[in-house]
């Protein structure tokens, strides 16, 4: 119910201001579950997408918004929890595990679920390596993938900048991506890989981005 009640009003704010140009939308299906598998330039990237989607989009969001203090992080861990974002440890383990597993659970009650494959931000704007999660989910949900390419948003919200610029957001959605060719072979490393690097190649082809073959979360550690 919050998360309506936020769509029709932060949501026609938005509208407003950024007046979305949205090529693609009939890729999204109507009914049903699908996995949208976008690139990640600026933070508003989880608010303008799910924003132009008619149907609900759940994320997986970094845990770092769950775990704020103060008003802010108040204000994000409330919006997060209001919108259905699903907290995702980005250093593995158990609870990447878990979240993947939440996904799943979306995907089973016949949802949209959001994923970005990067894992984490492009640091530069270059595409980077996806992580195979959104392979899994594919793979043993049988959800077709949507590609999404978010084409100008890191340029309105560059990286330290809070508040986006004022401008025209670009989005476009790309024909779903059906995996179920490869159902008999879940848990294989080598098809969970190949499956994301198609859905990779799909969002270079939609974005025009230049690609990296590195984790972009590796990347940025580099620069530390």
């Amino acid at each position: 119910m919050i998360y309506w009640v936020l769509k029709a009003t932060l949501g026609s704010l938005l509208w407003v201001v950024y007046r979305p140009q949205v090529e693609g939308l009939e890729h999204v299906p109507e009914d049903g579950p699908a996995i949208l598998a976008s690139n990640h330039l600026a933070v508003t990237d989880s608010f303008f997408m799910p924003l132009v989607v008619k149907r609900r989009v759940t994320f997986i969001a970094k845990e770092e918004y769950f775990t704020g203090t103060g008003f802010k992080g108040w204000f994000v861990r409330t919006f997060m929890n209001a919108v259905g974002a699903i907290p995702v440890d980005r250093a593995g383990g158990d609870a990447a595990s878990a979240s993947l597993d939440t996904g799943k659970r979306v995907l089973s009650e016949g949802r949209l679920f959001g994923i970005y494959p990067e894992g984490t931000r492009s640091p530069d704007g270059r595409l980077y390596r996806g992580k195979t999660g959104v392979a899994r989910l594919a793979l043993q949900t049988g959800s077709p993938v949507v590609p999404v390419a978010m084409l100008n948003t890191g340029e309105l919200q560059p990286i330290g900048r809070r508040i986006p610029r004022i401008g025209r957001v670009k989005i476009r959605f790309g024909p779903s991506l059906d995996f179920n060719r490869y159902r008999d072979l879940v848990g294989d490393r080598f098809i969970e890989r190949a499956v994301t690097d198609e859905v990779m190649d799909a969002l270079r082809a939609l974005s025009g981005q230049d690609y990296v073959d590195e984790y972009a979360a590796k990347f940025k550690d580099k620069g530390k």
